[in-house]
């Protein structure tokens, strides 16, 4: 397989997009961050000191996505039509669980853009909660689905392990 960011000299490079169709583009991306029970309920009570931590994450998760080609060199601008930020409680962890889908039609996909979103709404509740558990671990970013583009479709198999 070739690598598309790589040109025959072996140099990075930022793939040429001209020449691609105008398609309807979606991407998924998740993951979660795994925190102490103690630290968990400051959350879930609304008592971190810094405000509210799954507000404040979902924000910082969109703002991130809208630069994410500042903050990937390869990464092509993208104007986003549509992106959905979720930061839910998930008491099983304990900790929280992040969710992005991001929409754009264009001449390339969104899949660093839900990514990045992820990325961020995790990293955004790692510094509001740090005070309260330096341990918190991010586990599991990843890409889900993407759908649209030349390649077409593609699917997580819920089988295949991270």
């Amino acid at each position: 397989m070739k690598l598309s960011h790589v040109d025959a000299a072996g140099r990075a490079r930022m793939v040429d997009v001209g020449d691609k169709p105008i398609t309807a583009r979606t991407a998924v991306a998740e993951g979660a961050i795994m925190m102490s029970p103690d630290a968990f309920r400051l959350v879930a009570d609304q008592a971190v000191a810094k405000g509210d931590v799954l507000a404040v994450s979902e924000v910082a998760g969109t703002l991130a996505a809208k630069r994410t080609a500042e903050l990937i060199p390869l990464c092509h601008p993208v104007t986003l039509d549509h992106l959905e930020v979720e930061a839910c409680l998930d008491e099983q962890l304990p900790g929280i669980r992040v969710r992005a889908v991001a929409r754009v039609v264009g001449k390339t996909g969104v899949e660093m853009e839900a990514l990045t979103a992820v990325s961020v709404a995790l990293l955004t509740v790692y510094d509001m909660v740090k005070a309260a558990d330096r341990g918190m671990e991010i586990l599991g970013v990843r890409l889900l689905e993407k759908t649209g583009g030349t390649r077409g479709d593609w699917r997580r198999d819920a089988t295949r392990e991270t």
